[in-house]
């Protein structure tokens, strides 16, 4: 009979995961410096060169995040002439984000970012695209359980 305590710290998949969310992002730090942006701001401008154009709204939806939260960010990389936001044109509610030049160049520089961190953090890309397919996996089910929790009675 195994009589491991089921809650030591070291054993829950929130403390793991906590952990190494602070311990890689700050791994990126070095690498992101010399590129001017933090961490938040380079999954901005990952959205960005993937999608050309967003709106404050699909770029919240993407990264999961709320726009209140962006904007900021938004605002600064525009301040240093990364990004632009203009009104729609369809609807002037509608905040459309979209790359300058000098957003579009900074891509050339950030090409190199996904084979530093793998070289930095030691692992090869066929194991960070594992933990990668596993995280999807579990953010999945996570949202899965929280759904099941607001249609529980109840709530």
């Amino acid at each position: 009979m195994n009589d491991v305590d089921p809650l030591l710290l070291e054993r829950q998949v929130c403390f793991a995961l906590s952990v190494a969310s602070r311990s890689v992002i700050g791994a990126y730090k070095p690498v992101l410096d010399p590129l001017g942006i933090t961490h938040p701001q380079y999954l901005v401008m990952l959205a960005l060169w993937e999608h050309r154009q967003l709106s404050l709204n699909g770029l919240a939806q993407l990264l999961s995040q709320e726009p209140s939260t962006l904007s900021p960010l938004v605002k600064r990389l525009e301040r240093e002439g990364l990004v632009a936001r203009v009104r729609s044109t369809s609807d002037e509610r509608k905040l459309e984000i979209t790359l300058t030049d000098a957003g579009e160049a900074l891509r050339e520089q950030a090409v190199a970012v996904p084979a530093e961190m793998a070289r930095r953090l030691g692992m090869t890309v066929e194991e960070l695209t594992g933990i990668h397919e596993s995280m999807l996996r579990l953010v999945e089910a996570a949202k899965r359980a929280g759904v099941a929790d607001e249609l529980a009675p109840g709530n």
